[in-house]
């Protein structure tokens, strides 16, 4: 008869040789990364510390002599980042929904998850590039590419909240006759909303970034208006709008803390 005891303690020990191997496997994987990235090549670094020190010198003090004039991409700015994120939410709910394992079969489910996917993984200037092609220059751009990023990140966070309700309730529900509207309406909806909230606040406070470094490619904003004084070698200029960038999302953030205590009850 096999001894319990040592078929618990050899299980344990070929989990611990297991968990040996994926640390080695993930400490080697990491160390080539930087590798290969340069990370340990010091001759990189030589010089480094004086340009950043030259740089910061050309920039200082800020320059906001023109601050009247950048009310307007301010204010594209945080339109992008909103209408994208509202746009790119209502479109991830139902796909959301549809992509959540305990929602739809497979078969259903899955063309959904890849699109999801493949959306998140092309990178929203990739996306800027195409939008601005395809309606021109400006915000509106802008929004269409935060949207479709926004889309597939959201879907999956969406997604991974519908497959996290407790369904206790709402079996309890079922059983006192409840439709299957109620149970959603009184115990599928309470559970996800306030985390929908979240990962939605989270996606904007990403956004208001995000629709700065596509001024790159054209959708305007302020970060149009950075890359245009760095290529004018108007180094001062450019720190005043990176603090001005740097003050909206502060107050951005203090926004959406606000929320989060008010609507969510986070602490």
């Amino acid at each position: 008869m096999t001894d319990p005891m040592a078929t618990v303690l050899a299980a344990g020990r070929r989990s611990a040789r297991q968990d040996a191997l994926f640390t080695v496997l993930g400490v080697t994987v990491i160390a080539l990364a930087f590798a290969y990235a340069g990370v340990f090549d010091l001759g990189r670094y030589k010089g480094a510390l004086t340009t950043i020190l030259t740089l910061a010198g050309d920039a200082s003090p800020p320059d906001f002599s023109r601050w009247a004039k950048w009310g307007k991409p301010l204010v594209e700015t945080l339109a992008m980042s909103i209408a994208g994120t509202v746009l790119g939410g209502l479109v991830a709910l139902p796909l959301g929904a549809l992509a959540a394992r305990n929602v739809t079969p497979s078969w259903a489910g899955e063309p959904v998850r890849l699109m999801l996917n493949a959306m998140r993984s092309i990178p929203g200037l990739i996306w800027g590039v195409l939008f601005v092609a395809a309606v021109g220059f400006g915000p509106l751009p802008g929004i269409f590419a935060l949207a479709c990023h926004s889309t597939g990140v959201l879907g999956k966070f969406y997604s991974e909240i519908f497959e996290h309700v407790d369904r206790a309730p709402g079996d309890a529900l079922r059983a006192h006759g409840v439709s299957p509207l109620g149970v959603f309406r009184f115990s599928v909806w309470p559970q996800v909303l306030p985390r929908l909230m979240d990962a939605t606040i989270y996606r904007w406070e990403h956004n208001v970034r995000a629709a700065t470094t596509l001024g790159v490619v054209g959708a305007g904003g302020l970060g149009l208006e950075i890359v245009t004084a760095f290529h004018l070698f108007e180094y001062r200029e450019a720190a005043a709008l990176v603090l001005v960038l740097l003050a909206m999302v502060t107050v951005l953030n203090g926004g959406s803390a606000f929320i989060r205590r008010r609507f969510l009850g986070a602490s």
